[in-house]
């Protein structure tokens, strides 16, 4: 109440100097008769093209005063969100939206709600006089100015507004003015401006997590409640970033700290298979592409930065490690070297002019199949025969690369009837030395790599551990410094204070979420 209060004192002081606002005097008083429509253009128009910094200005800080200028240049200046003196029943669904933010993972402050939910109070109020249209004008200047940036953050997010989403493209980029209007002359304006959030199902889950959990009492844990509630949000700003065009019905998604694959079809999670990804040292990038072929029974090139950083080692304290493991060593000249004919450890990494290749088969570090796909990173997908590590709650153990669970059951929906041939090479893929395969996929599958710490999972929302790190600094950037639990003061004994309760409000203590 004391900021309603606030922006109340705020609003009316100004309109006490309004002559000096407008320009040219105030217009004198008029009856409620007389507050005709054709009068507020003209406060908007002044409202909007005056630029005289004054002290009576700092309720107006447009966040982009030229798009708002255009939106009422198309109307020539008519009220958009106004029946008559008062707001209209969709300027108020308007303003209820900017006031529910919290629940888009958005801040209510950012787009004037405030001080507008302050105005359509004074609105309320019998006024005869030209402060009425003053208070008209900033109300709905303001409200049109907060549902612009709005609707620009539901759609490319708080910290990267000015860039365009995967939704758009060079010829359609998204212009928050023609949305605006869109979506006000719809039948039903809040869900055709919310059309602009991102379409696919894991936003879409998650956006409607978050308003569900912001509904729930505050208790004892409410600091620990309003963490995960930034989470839930920074998660969002995240999917607006990299989000999903809807024309992608049918797409593989990894998301890297759930250590988690998924298949989804028509808006449905067809396959689930675990992941070992890339240690945070060497983490996996988050990227899209498509999966087009893959090979099975793969050799397997090792990376310079393996080879002599781990291999290297090895070697230089047994030759034999190359043959225990089928390793086929060249030199420069792409000529096949006996690892024992090799002194290793004159060996520099610096000047290592060997090549390192594994040969298909059983402890083939690529497993039986590999999924490659186009990226910067010389990242791909594929098998491994080290299963132990599916079992592990942490697995975050690789160079960068993706580890899957289960690779057949993947092969098997990507070639859909062909899966016959890749199952009859798999099995004969355990001899001795069987020979790569390649298959080319007739529809090629879309693949997003994705970073989101909670998610909503068979209808469960499920938190993950932020295995990279990242969520912090995104927090501080949206959110400023995280709140400090502040111990309550030890109480005062007194013979009705149960033992476990004094521990608990002495130490500040909260149950985990």
């Amino acid at each position: 109440m004391q900021l309603i209060g606030g922006l109340l004192l705020a609003i009316v002081l100004p309109l006490a100097v309004a002559g000096q606002e407008l320009g040219n005097g105030v217009p004198p008083p008029v009856s409620a008769s007389a507050a005709a429509p054709e009068i507020l253009p003209a406060h908007l128009l002044a409202l909007l093209t005056d630029t005289v910094a004054t002290p009576t200005h700092r309720l107006l800080r447009w966040y982009d005063v030229r798009a708002t200028r255009a939106f009422y240049t198309s109307r020539t200046y008519a009220a958009a969100w106004s029946a008559g003196p008062l707001p209209s029943a969709t300027g108020r669904t308007a303003l209820a939206l900017l006031l529910a933010a919290e629940d888009y993972g958005l801040q209510p402050a950012n787009y004037h709600a405030p001080a507008l939910q302050a105005l359509a109070t004074l609105l309320e109020e019998p006024d005869t006089t030209a402060r009425h249209q003053v208070r008209q004008a900033r109300f709905e200047g303001l409200l049109t100015d907060g549902l612009l940036q709005f609707a620009r953050h539901l759609r490319r997010g708080q910290l990267r507004e000015c860039s365009p989403s995967p939704l758009e493209s060079a010829d359609s980029l998204f212009e928050p003015t023609a949305w605006l209007a869109r979506a006000l002359a719809a039948p039903d304006f809040a869900p055709a401006l919310l059309r602009c959030q991102p379409p696919q199902r894991e936003y879409q889950l998650l956006q409607v997590a978050l308003a569900r959990w912001r509904q729930h009492p505050a208790g004892p844990d409410s600091l620990a409640r309003r963490r995960r509630a930034q989470q839930l949000a920074l998660t969002l700003e995240r999917w607006r970033w990299q989000a999903i065009p809807a024309a992608d019905s049918d797409y593989v998604l990894v998301n890297l700290p759930a250590y988690a694959l998924e298949v989804v079809r028509g808006g449905q999670v067809r396959q689930t298979h675990r992941l070992v990804i890339g240690k945070p040292e060497s983490p996996t990038p988050t990227l899209s592409s498509q999966l087009k072929v893959f090979t099975l029974s793969p050799e397997w090139r090792v990376p310079y930065s393996i080879a002599t950083k781990e291999l290297l080692p090895r070697l230089r304290y047994s030759p034999r490690y190359a043959a225990r493991h089928n390793y086929a060593i060249y030199d420069a000249k792409g000529q096949l070297v006996d690892a024992h004919d090799v002194d290793w450890w004159e060996v520099r990494p610096d000047r290592f002019a060997y090549t390192i290749r594994q040969n298909p088969g059983v402890g083939n570090a690529l497993g039986s199949v590999i999924f490659r796909f186009v990226n910067p990173y010389e990242v791909y997908l594929h098998a491994t025969y080290e299963m132990q590590d599916f079992k592990r709650p942490y697995r975050a153990l690789g160079h960068g690369c993706m580890r899957l669970e289960h690779p057949m059951r993947l092969v098997a929906y990507l070639l859909g009837p062909d899966s016959a041939q890749a199952q009859n090479h798999a099995l004969a893929g355990r001899e001795k030395a069987p020979q790569p395969r390649r298959f080319t996929l007739s529809r090629p599958m879309r693949l997003h790599v994705r970073y989101a710490t909670c998610a909503v999972v068979a209808g469960q929302l499920r938190f993950y551990p932020d295995v990279y790190k990242r969520d912090e600094e995104l927090r501080r950037q949206l959110f400023g410094p995280a709140p400090v639990e502040v111990p309550a003061r030890r109480p005062v004994r007194s013979p009705g204070f149960a033992p476990a309760e004094k521990v608990l409000v002495a130490k500040g203590r909260a149950p985990a979420p």
